[in-house]
């Protein structure tokens, strides 16, 4: 009996050889298969969203922005802030650059004479920082 559990044992051995490469292989297929189409799924991707992108960008185009900064007199500035007060009563709330850019608006809708006659109503002011009385 000891000679057949040999044989048996023996003749499970090259069973087991033959199954262990036959797992194996599936376990690669299986990783080439899943490795494959994530490449194919990535590219398209980044075709289509630079599209989009460049069809917004083509859109919307936003005027360039510039800050500035002036000097004026403190019943002037004063002036301002009733503004927006009155703004607000109008139900229509207003920043002080919105005002000032209405402001802009409303001189150049002016005739020539009109434009004149508006600044000539304006006194002029020294430029630059106002220098600090204490």
């Amino acid at each position: 009996m000891a000679t057949t559990t040999k044989s048996v044992v023996s003749a499970s051995k090259p069973t087991r050889k033959v199954a262990a490469p036959v797992k194996a292989a599936p376990r690669k297929a299986a990783v080439k298969k899943v490795t494959a189409p994530k490449p194919a799924a990535k590219k398209p991707a980044p075709q289509t969203v630079k599209a989009v992108k460049a069809a917004k960008v083509e859109k919307v185009k936003k005027p360039k922005l510039v800050r500035d900064s002036f000097t004026m007199p403190k019943d002037e500035y004063a002036a301002i802030d009733a503004l927006k007060q009155r703004a607000i009563k109008l139900g229509q709330v207003a920043k002080k650059s919105e005002l000032l850019r209405a402001g802009i608006k409303a001189l150049t809708g002016l005739s020539d004479i009109q434009f004149k006659a508006a600044l000539s109503n304006v006194p002029t002011i020294k430029t630059g920082r106002p220098t600090n009385a204490k």
